[in-house]
């Protein structure tokens, strides 16, 4: 979503990061670089976080009593 509605800035940053952290996460990811490794990384945790939203939804929202479940069936 972001990817086509936000602006995107780039910017320099210095981070004191746990190497062996930073050099698995590289590994089992398949990176090539530690910026796209921390990029994927970031990306992970918001989607993560997002889908913690969601899921503390469930329960929250009426349902539709309308709605036929089974007319969708083939």
């Amino acid at each position: 979503m972001c990817e086509s509605m936000c602006i995107k800035v780039i910017m320099a940053t210095n981070l004191a990061l746990d190497n062996s952290l930073l050099t698995l996460a590289l590994q089992v990811g398949g990176f090539k670089t530690k910026k796209d490794t921390v990029n994927a990384a970031l990306k992970e945790f918001i989607e993560r976080h997002k889908q913690l939203e969601v899921i503390e939804l469930f329960g929250e929202l009426p349902c539709d009593t309308d709605y036929d479940y089974k007319k969708g069936r083939k």
